[in-house]
């Protein structure tokens, strides 16, 4: 049977429907939003996975080519392996849901989101997250849900909830967040340098437009939903909890004051090594559940100690930032580059420098566009002293990337300033918390050091939270055990002015909102001091591009001209890389940019295009190629494909009885240019040329 609700969000439509399509999966709908539609389903297995420790969700997400009216691209015409927007939105979809399937779930469950029709007005991403939950919620597989999302925008300073493609690009801020009835519980986005009050109006005005979702979903979970499955939460031994804890605590808190991390890491294996060791015969016949009560007790002590003591596993105060080291032109023949070091987090970045034929042609499924700015994170197993197999960029790299892509791309001048495409790669050589914040600060350095004339530094820090007994306790500048053992992951990148980029993850049912103002304050009092260590290292843009960076001009000619340039088939501007090796590009509008790093070439290839393009001037003398003679005159190129007639009466003062008398063929002579008609035929003299350089050289 089939079931529909309705509601609206951002003055458009947004159905959520069930019963039609994908009926053997555990919870389907569809989701249709303006001329968006996306079929989301939801299937669990019927019994736990074996061995896993962990729970086995897989979030999938998949444009269609066909959803746009478009076939693919390339050689091979069915959809490949997800693109980076695809796995983004995997991601902003897992991320709100995985913490609302109870603890100690582990049935492999699977999330496919597919979207069938796509318009620039529907935000599929929205949609699909939307449609997570809505499955979720009517199927029989544990959840604590609904959640609901929306994407905020301000345009001309008032929010908008879910605005079109084209509406973004008129808005300065951008953020897709989702949310359960009483709290927000997952951000990602971006702004353009917006005060931290700002944000915060933005993030509860999304809370307030994502109840009538919220409402909708439990509409139809009383048309359509089914019963629970009958899972019960395994819960720890209470007598089991205290012996361990007994055994345990001591050699644990001793091993927690080390405040290196491997050294800790080390430290915490003997004590587990021994205590499992030494575990009375009582307990060595329950080792499983003593496996959960040690780390049970592992995470009160770490937890215990910031909220009772203020006392964190690396020695910090709560709202201290670790010890900051940089290093700028830190590589010798890169364009730019710096070494960012934060305690036991660093990173290597390095910034490269284009031509527009470097840019990124996307073939996106609502349009293609070009990138000239791309930021790529790497984060290789040796960075946490692991050995693994090194693979291509998987959901991790592709993530933090793209969250520093948007953490920087604000303070980037245009292409009209700086026509350059810009390519920044970080390569994490140490972690230990938030190495994508110290890749968006690695990577404002290497720019500055590559002499991008950006509009401010960029710098960004990792906040985490710990909830225990009602009391809120916020961490500034995190480690990795306490992202994993904590309740939030607020990662706040921006300017001395405002934000550039948000990402936020929390693990518990709500933070309220004096709470989240107080992280993200105090997120702006950590980022100020990180710019303060930064402009210490370099206050500024270098006022010259490395020796080994390509220096480019630009020029602009008539479009009507740009034949002249590129020549039949080519060969006039592969003439002019042979002879110059510059590397050129010829816009469809007539901007031709000239790259070189060596300026003499540089300066050889935009004279001759300027020639190429140049057009005769009235009363200007040029120095010009007798091409051709005949009775009444000679042809003379004065500029390259451009020729000019001379009449016999125009060679010299007196009467001229035969051109060959005057000049021969080949030979360069001075011409002034007389008159050029509309036809564009120019008339040019020999005579007057040679009487004004006569006159002023007496």
């Amino acid at each position: 049977m089939q079931h529909e609700v309705k509601v609206e969000v951002g003055g458009r439509t947004l159905s959520i429907s069930t019963g039609k399509v994908a009926k053997q999966a555990d919870g389907a709908v569809l989701v249709s939003y303006s001329d968006t539609t996306v079929l989301v389903t939801a299937v669990s297995a019927k019994t736990a996975r074996e061995g896993f420790d962990f729970f086995p969700l897989t979030v999938e997400y998949q444009e269609k080519t066909f959803a746009a009216g478009k076939i693919p691209g390339g050689f091979f015409k069915r959809e490949g392996r997800p693109g980076p927007s695809e796995v983004l939105t995997c991601r902003v979809i897992d991320r709100p849901l995985r913490p609302l399937f109870p603890e100690g779930y582990r049935n492999e469950t699977q999330i496919i989101a597919t979207v069938l029709s796509a318009d620039r007005a529907g935000v599929p991403d929205v949609a699909s997250l939307i449609g997570a939950s809505a499955a979720l919620t009517i199927s029989d597989i544990p959840f604590d849900g609904p959640v609901a999302a929306v994407r905020i925008g301000r345009i001309d300073g008032k929010f908008v909830a879910n605005p079109s493609l084209d509406d973004l690009e008129n808005s300065d801020i951008d953020i897709l967040m989702a949310a359960k009835r009483d709290a927000i519980v997952m951000v990602e986005g971006g702004a353009q340098m917006v005060p931290e009050d700002d944000i915060l109006e933005a993030l509860f005005f999304g809370h307030e437009a994502v109840q009538p979702i919220l409402d909708a979903q439990e509409q139809l979970r009383e048309k359509a939903g089914k019963p629970k499955r009958e899972f019960v939460v395994e819960q720890l031994d209470q007598d089991l909890l205290g012996k361990v804890r007994e055994l345990a605590t001591g050699p644990l808190r001793e091993a927690y004051s080390v405040t290196e991390k491997l050294e800790r890491y080390a430290a915490l294996d003997a004590v587990k090594a021994k205590f499992f060791e030494e575990l009375p015969e009582d307990l060595a016949e329950r080792a499983g559940e003593v496996k959960a009560a040690f780390s049970a007790v592992k995470e009160e002590i770490v937890r215990g100690d910031i909220v009772s003591k203020g006392k964190r596993l690396d020695g910090r105060p709560v709202d201290k930032v670790r010890p900051i080291s940089i290093e700028s032109g830190w590589l010798p023949r890169t364009h730019g580059s710096a070494l960012f070091t934060r305690g036991e987090t660093q990173a290597i970045v390095v910034a490269t420098l284009g031509t527009s034929a470097d840019e990124q042609r996307i073939d996106a499924l609502l349009g293609d566009y070009k990138k000239r700015f791309m930021f790529h994170y790497n984060f290789p197993p040796y960075s946490v002293g692991e050995a693994k197999m090194l693979r291509s960029a998987g959901r991790r790299e592709i993530g933090h990337g793209a969250l520093a892509e948007r953490a920087i791309t604000p303070v980037l001048p245009s292409a009209g300033e700086f026509p350059y495409t810009i390519r920044v790669v970080s390569e994490i050589t140490e972690s230990n918390g938030s190495s994508s914040m110290a890749s968006v600060c690695g990577a404002s350095l290497s720019l500055m050091d590559a002499g991008v004339p950006t509009k401010g530094a960029v710098a960004g820090v990792a906040m985490g939270l710990i909830h225990e007994d009602g009391k809120f306790t916020v961490l500034t500048d995190i480690l990795g055990d306490e992202d994993h053992l904590g309740d939030m992951d607020f990662k706040v990148a921006g300017t001395e002015q405002g934000i550039t980029a948000v990402q936020m993850d929390i693990k518990i049912d709500g933070i309220p909102r004096e709470v989240m103002t107080d992280a993200l304050y105090r997120a702006r009092d950590a980022r100020l001091h990180i710019l303060g260590e930064m402009d210490k290292a370099l206050d500024g843009p270098r006022s010259e591009m490395s020796d080994h960076a390509p220096r480019i001009q630009t020029i602009k000619i008539h479009p009507d001209k740009i034949r002249d340039v590129i020549g039949p088939g080519g060969k006039v501007i592969r003439g002019i890389v042979e002879e110059t090796g510059c590397k050129i590009d010829v816009e469809d509008d007539g901007t031709v940019s000239v790259a070189s790093s060596d300026g003499p070439s540089l300066a050889r290839a935009l004279d001759i295009i300027e020639g190429l393009t140049a057009s005769p001037e009235i009363g200007r003398i040029y120095e010009g190629k007798v091409r051709k003679i005949t009775d009444f005159g000679a042809f003379v190129e004065i500029l390259p494909g451009t020729d000019g007639l001379v009449h016999i009466s125009q060679l010299a003062e007196d009467r001229v009885e035969s051109v060959r008398d005057i000049i021969s063929e080949g030979e360069k002579i001075p011409v002034k240019v007389l008159d050029v008609d509309r036809q564009g035929k120019i008339r040019l003299s020999l005579k007057e040329a040679r009487r004004d350089q006569a006159a002023s050289e007496a």
